[in-house]
């Protein structure tokens, strides 16, 4: 309910009673009653709050406006955001100069942008943020806290956002936790035995970005495009999980766009390199306990000196709980030899027999936890990434069905026609989904993920490595100064006197247009002339 004076957010639930007050002056946070709405306010529906931003105009509001529903994860309604809005706590902008008015647009046109990308999600009774794993190993205190304590902050895009919230204990059943990244849910059928399949990628919002942009790890640790990925069956009342990471390589370096297709790497010679990738791992297995890692990069060209420096730190790290693997993908699977990803999927046959998978029986009893995780990266951990990530899945998928007694002793997954369909395609829209976010288009390599390598595919992919080269150098600027705004990386200080956004540019940058415009037009004028 919108008046003059306040933001009015009421709870729809049966019988709450709570109104919360947001006053657009003084912007306290309140709570207050039903009774306590003026009738003269404007009202509107919304399904959820996603935090406040100050910008050059002051402080606004942004609620979710439109939802659709995913599905249900064991009976908890999943949701989609699909339309957002932002809402002034100011009542006219007649405060502002005119280069303010326009920096305030730019700052607006950005948050709008963040939030046009697709894959906000959120649960209002379901904590999605976490895996069933760290789920089930929780104290009776943790079930007890409001969705918005118990989150895990790496997956919860919208702290920033929420940090007023946060700080006021009886107003967080209001602030809605939203998780970035990709969710589909399917009811399969084996052998007449139904069963729910869900996959859930998780987007770190610790050094969130674009391609280029955002390489390697920063000083705590964390890493470039870190994804966790989780697959889950639910038959019968007995759950199975089996989670899997993806992230940057994990130190020093960068991959500035310079209008080459492909910008060469640059490893960093002036920091440590161990303290960063020695926090990334501690945090790693503190999260997910043994680390399989899975390093898809060329052993060839611009690539090779990042995978040699990778093997180089994980052997002077010298931790038993963290393992390497380098297999070099383009050249093992050049001129569409994909059968000889059976090669590493052999590899790392012993190891993910080890680290097992969660499962828990009908009767909440536990019955195996998954103790070590793989974490597979490429260069933008993407296209590479998502083929392995779906055949290490598959496997795992294959002995939770057995045991769970879906399929029969010697059935194969790839033989279910239906199934291996729904497989394929969710993972290929989870491949689609990680790379709008950070490339800016879809995926390459989906036509193997979806069945198998085409030359159509072929076509597909080279369509899409144009558009990325064009977006890359030319619109992620806009797409990272959007994202570190929104993450509260760069906050807008009113009273700044000199805008970020206005770059005095000084004769250099007019010197070549002007040259240009200048021939362009004597050309013109001695074809005219010629005779």
């Amino acid at each position: 309910h919108i008046t003059p004076e306040k933001f009015y957010v009421e709870a729809c639930d049966d019988g709450a009673e709570d109104v919360l007050a947001i006053d657009r002056v003084s912007t306290e946070v309140t709570l207050t009653v039903k009774k306590d709405v003026p009738p003269s306010a404007v009202t509107r529906p919304i399904y959820g709050i996603l935090g406040t931003i100050r910008l050059v105009a002051g402080t606004y509001l942004i609620v979710i406006t439109k939802k659709k529903k995913v599905g249900e994860i064991f009976s908890h309604a999943i949701w989609k955001a699909t339309d957002f809005d932002i809402l002034s706590y100011k009542k006219t902008m007649l405060h502002l100069t005119d280069i303010q008015l326009q920096d305030n647009k730019v700052f607006l046109s950005m948050l709008n942008h963040v939030l046009s990308v697709d894959g906000f999600y959120f649960s209002t009774t379901y904590d999605l943020t976490h895996t069933l794993q760290r789920l089930a190993n929780t104290s009776p205190e943790f079930q007890e806290m409001s969705l918005l304590e118990r989150a895990d902050p790496r997956f919860v895009w919208n702290g920033h956002l929420l940090r007023e919230f946060a700080a006021q204990p009886e107003i967080h059943r209001f602030a809605t936790p939203v998780m970035h990244g990709f969710i589909t849910m399917h009811s399969c059928s084996i052998n007449g035995k139904c069963f729910d399949w869900l996959l859930i990628s998780r987007r770190s919002c610790f050094r969130a970005g674009v391609r280029y942009y955002v390489r390697g790890i920063d000083s705590e640790g964390h890493a470039a495009n870190f994804v966790e990925t989780e697959q889950i069956v639910h038959y019968k009342g007995s759950k199975a999980s089996f989670v899997q990471t993806r992230g940057s390589i994990p130190f020093f370096w960068s991959q500035r766009p310079n209008l080459k297709y492909k910008p060469k790497p640059q490893i960093s010679k002036s920091v440590n390199h161990m303290d960063g990738f020695q926090r990334h791992f501690d945090s790693q297995i503190i999260s997910y306990g043994k680390q399989m890692i899975v390093n898809l990069v060329n052993q060839k060209g611009s690539e090779k000196p990042l995978e040699q420096t990778f093997a180089k730190m994980v052997n002077s790290m010298a931790n038993g709980m963290v393992r390497y693997v380098a297999f070099d993908f383009h050249k093992e699977c050049s001129r569409m030899r994909w059968d000889r990803l059976q090669i590493l999927m052999d590899q790392l046959a012993e190891q993910q027999d080890e680290f097992s998978y969660f499962l828990v029986d009908s009767d909440g009893k536990i019955v195996t936890q998954q103790d070590g995780i793989f974490r597979s990266n490429c260069m933008d951990c993407l296209d590479r990434t998502n083929v392995i990530q779906s055949l290490l899945a598959r496997r795992s998928l294959q002995a939770q069905l057995q045991r769970l007694g879906v399929l029969h002793v010697g059935q194969r997954i790839e033989e279910q026609a239906d199934f291996e369909k729904i497989y394929k395609n969710a993972w290929a829209d989870n491949a689609n989904a990680c790379a709008k976010q950070y490339a800016g288009t879809g995926a390459l390599k989906t036509d193997y993920t979806t069945g198998k390598r085409t030359q159509w595919g072929l076509i597909m992919d080279g369509w899409n490595s144009l558009i990325r080269y064009y977006k890359n150098n030319f619109s992620d600027g806009f797409r990272q100064d959007a994202i570190d705004l929104f993450l509260g990386n760069y906050s807008v200080d009113e009273v700044e006197p000199a805008s970020p956004l206005h770059v005095k540019k000084d004769w250099k940058f007019l010197a070549l247009p002007i040259i240009m415009v200048v021939a362009f037009s004597m050309c013109i004028i001695c074809l005219l002339m010629a005779g």
